[in-house]
């Protein structure tokens, strides 16, 4: 059986008065793809942000690889091989589009680097041609691209992407 990698059980989360998650529960093992789908304002993205240390709930348990983790700060849950695509992306715009892709690189937890600046450049060669180039000066769709490649620089087990075609060209989408 594969190894549960991020568990959350019966979250409350709230903003402010507004109780956003009400008792939200939610897995994730090794080898699983996992789609998390609902409307608008459904509490999809409070629900990666509660269980990634971005907010903390106030009720309910998250565990990351069995360990409980509610609250942790976010840099706890990246440590376990968790990488987050955030909806908006949140790159660095003043970094180049080189060293906002090799800053986060590291080898994963087994320390081994499947993900390497090469690979990532060949997924995305669109950032090839635009390495000396600001992150601010990208394009929505390269921004996208750019932290997406962030992100699996650093190897991950996991990798959560919320709105992960957000800005990206049906084409690459599919890719």
């Amino acid at each position: 059986m594969a190894e549960m990698l991020l568990e959350a059980a019966d979250l409350h989360t709230y903003y402010g008065l507004s109780h956003i998650l009400r008792g939200a529960n939610f897995a994730v093992s090794g080898g699983e793809t996992v789609g998390l789908m609902g409307r608008n304002s459904m509490g999809k993205t409070t629900l990666l942000r509660s269980m990634l240390g971005h907010v903390k709930p106030r009720s309910g348990t998250v565990r990351v690889r069995g360990e409980p983790m509610t609250g942790a700060a976010p840099y706890r849950v990246a440590r376990q091989g968790i990488a987050y695509v955030p909806e908006g992306r949140g790159i660095f715009p003043n970094l180049t589009v080189k060293e906002n892709l090799l800053m986060p690189a590291r080898a994963g937890l087994d320390g081994k680097r499947e993900w390497t600046y090469d690979r990532v450049l060949s997924t995305f060669p669109r950032l090839a041609e635009r390495l000396s180039n600001g992150g601010g000066q990208l394009s929505g769709g390269e921004q996208q691209m750019l932290t997406i490649g962030r992100a699996l620089m650093t190897n991950p087990d996991l990798l959560i992407l919320d709105e992960a075609t957000e800005g990206l060209a049906p084409l690459i989408a599919r890719e």
